[in-house]
């Protein structure tokens, strides 16, 4: 009988979640920069997993006969000092753009967030040494801190993401160490602590829950900001080398022809921007959606 009865109230506890969610997503959906930025980065995705749907060229093959041809149907974006074909080297190169933007920020959110988790609810040593410890690094500049990262480690795609990990943690642990701080003194966290729940369930269940949200928003800012990092990286010879196509490389690889073949440098940097703008409008909305639910 005890059984049915826990299986009834789990069963229950499942559908009030997924009403709250449908709820909350149809608000989202409602929001003009949310659904925008959100439609967006969905054609990213599917240009960045599936380049062979957009284009049947080789985006490192050379053709010595038909190098800078300007575009033109048999080449949509033209074509680059090589011969090769500057529309496939830009939607192959958006698979490597994106994995940038996204991996470089998962890592960093996740350990940040911990972090200022931690510091922020336990307070005391563990608060001193880990805020300590980031005020040690946010004195230096974050490009010039990954640059240094990189000439050490060298150059290369995996390189790129270390040293952005090794980093970006900083601002997601300020951001969650000060939300942290505001809620465990809240009522529902005293309530808690006199109902004699551990530490690992207030943490998790109770007080992350409500401390993550500008972690949530300010990542979405955060990946136009790797993807920019990297492709500052990669246009100093320092991130993605050639023939691998990137878009940083791409309009590294133009700049010398920007007089003669304004399609090198063009191409890479619209969809550059049309990804940056996909990623803020979704933060915008995401700022929105939260700011509404709050009230």
């Amino acid at each position: 009988m005890t059984s049915n009865l826990n299986k009834q109230g789990q069963h229950l506890v499942i559908q009030q979640h997924l009403i709250r969610m449908k709820d909350s997503l149809r608000i989202a959906l409602r929001n003009p920069s949310f659904l925008s930025g959100g439609i967006i980065l969905i054609v990213i995705c599917i240009i960045a997993f599936f380049p062979q749907w957009f284009t049947d060229y080789d985006p490192v093959a050379i053709s010595a006969g038909d190098p800078l041809v300007p575009p033109s149907t048999n080449h949509l974006f033209g074509t680059d000092n090589f011969g090769r074909d500057v529309f496939a080297r830009v939607i192959y190169a958006t698979k490597i753009d994106l994995q940038l933007a996204v991996v470089s920020t998962i890592v960093p959110f996740v350990v940040g967030s911990l972090l200022g988790l931690l510091a922020g609810y336990y307070g005391k040593i563990i608060d001193m040494v880990i805020m300590r410890f980031l005020d040690v690094l946010m004195a230096f500049p974050f490009t010039v801190l990954v640059i240094s990262i990189i000439t050490i480690l060298g150059n290369g795609l995996q390189n790129i993401f270390i040293a952005i990990w090794l980093v970006g943690w900083i601002a997601f642990a300020r951001l969650v160490r000060a939300e942290v701080l505001r809620v465990k003194e809240s009522e529902f966290i005293q309530a808690a602590r006199v109902a004699g729940f551990g530490d690992r369930r207030i943490i998790f269940r109770h007080v992350l829950p409500n401390a993550i949200s500008p972690a949530v928003v300010y990542a979405t800012s955060y990946a136009v900001l790797c993807m920019l990092t990297a492709a500052g990286m990669s246009f100093l010879g320092l991130g993605v080398q050639p023939p691998t196509p990137e878009w940083g490389s791409l309009l590294s690889e133009g700049r010398s022809f920007i007089g003669v073949a304004w399609w090198m440098t063009l191409f890479p940097g619209i969809f550059m921007a049309v990804t940056g703008i996909g990623f803020s409008l979704l933060g915008d909305g995401l700022t929105d959606f939260l700011r509404a639910k709050g009230r």
